[in-house]
């Protein structure tokens, strides 16, 4: 009969104990090594981008680059090459060494700051670090993410210079999130495989069948709490579509699904959803549910007029079934967010005058 080792109970704390020094002085390691890489990088383009500045040549700067990434890449192998330098470069006029070591702090790589230095928007490119790092994303999900023009999509990006600056900065300095970064204009809801004519209960049925695809969409950190969630307001039964737990917002986020353009009447109903919910369902730890009303076509006047893009707890979006041509999306996007800051800017001079 084979002999089992007994492992004592010192034995099994001193193994715990020693696999943590392990594991802690490992990601020390890791993180100072990404930080000293994403520093090299940066003086290299910086050192660059000075000797390219003080011939004022561009031709010089091409030649230049090129016999250097030759001469590297015999010393150092072949992670020195042309391209790797004008990366550095780009870099070097993008970020402040400042940036850099945050950038590093808050674990983005190299290879995070080589897709953030090619947003040309400062405050985007703001918008997509704070984001990498609150919810963790990998540089192939903030590629997705940029791709798909998330930034443009989000209820901040349709505000104030001035304002944009202040909430990402409050996000920076307390790591949370504020619910215009979560909630956007629109969603891609392409990978649900729907054909050109589908009902509610079709968009519902197939929501839940590619779920995690969906909160993908939505963002990291919603959870799928019900499907028709039934509620009774004078004996009478209501029913909400989805209903999700943000845990970032701390907030129950009920989901009203829609054919055709938002109406006023959608308001009413979601308001009587989101009031039971605060009443009956909401937890002492957490802050006021919020609703989000997904129409299937946009009609961005109604939702101006009844000022559902501000304060209020409700949410208003499009959806689509299939990407949307990328070009079109992008004249659309900016167009309404042109629309939306003239009017910010109105409702401000409103306020002051009175």
């Amino acid at each position: 009969m084979k002999n089992i080792e007994m492992i004592l109970p010192e034995e099994n704390s001193l193994y715990t104990d020693v696999c943590k020094i392990i594991d802690n002085r490992r990601i020390r390691v890791a993180t100072y090594l990404n930080t000293e890489i994403c520093l090299i990088n940066w003086h290299v383009g910086k050192r660059i981008k000075e000797d390219v500045l003080y011939n004022q040549r561009a031709d010089y700067g091409k030649q230049i680059v090129k016999q250097l990434a030759k001469r590297l890449t015999e010393k150092y192998g072949n992670g020195w090459g042309d391209r790797k330098l004008l990366h550095c470069i780009r870099a070097a006029y993008i970020f402040s060494e400042e940036e850099i070591v945050y950038a590093t702090r808050i674990q983005l790589t190299w290879t995070h700051l080589r897709s953030l230095m090619f947003i040309e928007d400062k405050l985007a490119r703001s918008f997509y670090m704070e984001m990498c790092h609150i919810e963790h994303w990998d540089t192939r999900t903030l590629d997705q993410k940029i791709d798909g023009q998330l930034y443009e999509r989000t209820a901040i990006s349709r505000k104030p210079e001035n304002v944009i600056k202040k909430e990402l900065a409050y996000v920076k300095d307390t790591n949370q999130l504020l619910p215009d970064l979560v909630f956007r204009s629109s969603y891609f809801l392409d990978m649900l495989g729907l054909s050109d004519c589908f009902s509610e209960k079709d968009l519902e049925s197939a929501i839940i069948t590619q779920m995690q695809q969906f909160i993908n969409e939505l963002g990291s950190d919603f959870a799928f709490l019900s499907r028709q969630k039934r509620i009774t307001v004078d004996a009478v039964d209501y029913y909400i579509d989805l209903l999700f737990f943000h845990r970032g917002l701390r907030r129950l986020v009920a989901i009203d699904l829609k054919l055709g353009k938002f109406k006023p009447e959608y308001e009413g109903q979601m308001l009587l959803y989101l009031r039971y919910l605060n009443k009956n369902e909401r937890k002492e730890y957490e802050e006021s549910p919020i609703g989000l009303i997904l129409c299937s076509e946009g009609n961005t006047e109604h939702i101006e007029y009844l000022m559902l893009d501000e304060e209020s707890p409700i949410k208003v979006a499009q959806y689509y079934t299939q990407l949307p041509d990328k070009n079109l999306l992008s004249e659309k996007l900016q167009r309404a967010i042109a629309i939306a800051k003239a009017h910010y800017t109105e409702r401000e001079l409103d306020r002051k005058d009175k």
